[in-house]
């Protein structure tokens, strides 16, 4: 059974830091890209970062120079450092893993950042 399970949000004021991990099992083809997008209410939800098996990182203009994805491939874990956070940031973020043949989220975190 494919898990990907998210771990880490939380309140937290503007300003501050918080750290998601998203650790996937049960996957048995090789994960390409992981990432992590994020839906606040009434928007769509939205890439926040995304990287590579290689490394490779890619971030949502919102997300430059505050937040940073790192990845244990070991692990299969995947995680988001988000720093000087603003209300703005509130959002359910959800852990995304992509093999060549299927697409797997997680169940999502919360992240709320008080003004």
């Amino acid at each position: 059974q494919v898990q990907l399970v998210e771990f880490g949000g939380g309140l937290v004021q503007a300003g501050g830091s918080l750290r998601v991990s998203c650790a996937a099992s049960g996957i048995r083809s090789s994960i390409n890209a992981m990432g992590w997008y994020r839906q606040a209410p009434g928007k769509q939800r939205e890439l926040v970062a995304v990287i590579s098996g290689g490394g490779s990182t890619d971030y949502a203009d919102s997300a430059k120079g505050r937040f940073t994805i790192s990845r244990d491939n070991a692990k299969n874990t995947v995680y988001l450092q988000m720093n000087s956070l603003n209300p703005e940031d509130t959002a359910v973020y959800y852990c995304n893993a992509k093999t060549v043949w299927h697409n797997y989220w997680g169940q999502g975190t919360q992240v709320t950042v008080s003004s």
